[in-house]
Parts: C-alpha cells; sequence; structure tokens
C-alpha cells in the first residue's frame, strides 16, 4: 500500500506515531527525521553525497536503556522521488548488549500511515512479560 508524502507530511506522520528519536540516513546525517533526510539529501544536492538513491535507509533506536542492556533498533527502508517519500518496508530488531539479534520482526506493505505505533512495534519484539503463578490452597513455611 503505498501512500507518497512530502517530507513534512511524512516526518510529521511517524512522529505523531512515536518516531521521535534521532535517526540516521544511509548510515549519517543523525538528526530527527525530517533533519536527517534533509541533511542527506543536501549533500547531495551539493555533490558531496553522489546521486540520491531511490530507497533511503532510516534507522533509529525505539528503546534505549544504557549500553549494558538489550536495545530495540528499527530500520526503514523509503522509497522518494520528485520530493515525494513513501514507506516501503520496516525491520524492528532487539540486540543485546553486544549486538547480537535476540528477536526480529519485519513488516513489508506498508505505508505511513499504516506502520505501527512505535510502543507498538517494540512490543513486537520484547518479550512478554512474565506473569507469577499463585496456588492459593498452598502454604508456606518459614
Amino acid at each position: 500500500m503505498e501512500v507518497k508524502s512530502d517530507l513534512n507530511t511524512f516526518a510529521k506522520i511517524l512522529t505523531e506515531k512515536g518516531y521521535d528519536g534521532y535517526f540516521h540516513t544511509e548510515g549519517a546525517y543523525a538528526g530527527k527525521l525530517k533533519e536527517s533526510i534533509s541533511k542527506y539529501l543536501e549533500n547531495c544536492r551539493n555533490g558531496s553525497e553522489g546521486t540520491p538513491k531511490p530507497e533511503l535507509l532510516l534507522t533509529s533506536y525505539l528503546q534505549w536503556s544504557g549500553e549494558d542492556d538489550p536495545y530495540v533498533v528499527c530500520n526503514m527502508y523509503v522509497s522518494h522521488k520528485n520530493g515525494k517519500f513513501s514507506l516501503e518496508k520496516m525491520e524492528i530488531s532487539r540486540k543485546d548488549n553486544y549486538g547480537q539479534l535476540l528477536k526480529k520482526s519485519e513488516l513489508a506493505n506498508l505505508s505511513v500511515m499504516t506502520v505501527p505505533k512505535a510502543r507498538e512495534a517494540i512490543a513486537m519484539v520484547n518479550d512478554a512479560p512474565k506473569q507469577k503463578t499463585v496456588c492459593p490452597n498452598r502454604r508456606f513455611r518459614r
């Protein structure tokens, strides 16, 4: 399902869905979503980055608690043509503190309108909280 939007609309919709952290476009150009894409495209226009790629890789951490904890990272594959952007595919990965993959979820046939909210994307790769079972008829001695 392809929905093409200008950069302002594209960034606004994703930001409202909780993708409001910092991104890297094509492995560089750190900044908020709109800022990161704009920096990349500007460097393409001034010749330092070459011809813009038809599909951009945007990377962002959706969950980060520190270097010693697992984290969730999101890769978005975004096509663009004539100033219009569309979200093609998304990969959400939970990795341990060494970068080893713990769980991964891939979403295809997306649009900026159908992409899950950031917290829903995180839930796709987080383990469900373990519930404690209680035996009401059992008495424990100390």
